[in-house]
């Protein structure tokens, strides 16, 4: 019973912020980064308002470039500090957020991570798995980009 009112509520939460983004911007541009360390390990976050593992990124604000949200979504949800810049994946459509949202991914190999994030109430877990040691509750758009960095997948322009 507890777990249907959580996921209810977080449906609630994504619908209001759906009509919020609808009516404050055109289109919303997100980004999200393939962390990948020096063992072939990708880092995965776990949020507190959805469900499922994905890359760390989130929106673009008003006068940021991709990069500097990139830089700035790293160091809030992963203390992940860019070294040299990140190559640019893709630019992917998610209509499972809106029929509006675009996402940037960019690959990152190059960082450095002093101490592992401290858990907040919108990052609840954070960590690095290797390709084959996924999480199972990884989200189906994470899956598919992790594939396409590592494995060398088809790189699809859906999310």
């Amino acid at each position: 019973m507890v777990e249907y009112r959580v996921r209810a509520s977080q449906r609630a939460f994504r619908r209001l912020l759906h009509i919020y983004w609808r009516f404050s911007r055109g289109v919303t541009l997100g980004v999200r980064a393939t962390v990948i360390d020096g063992e072939g390990r990708v880092f995965l976050v776990k949020h507190g308002y959805m469900p499922g593992w994905h890359l760390p990124g989130g929106g673009v604000e008003v006068g940021e470039t991709l990069r500097e949200a990139l830089q700035r979504e790293l160091l809030e949800e992963a203390n992940i500090a860019l070294i040299d810049p990140p190559k640019l994946h893709g630019m992917f459509f998610n209509a499972a957020v809106s029929h509006r949202d675009h996402v940037a991914v960019f690959v990152v190999r190059d960082f450095q991570q002093q101490a592992p994030p401290q858990p907040t109430s919108e990052i609840v877990d954070h960590g690095f798995f290797g390709r084959h040691e996924l999480p199972p509750d990884v989200t189906p758009g994470t899956r598919r980009r992790i594939a396409e960095v590592l494995e060398g997948a088809n790189v699809s322009e859906r999310w």
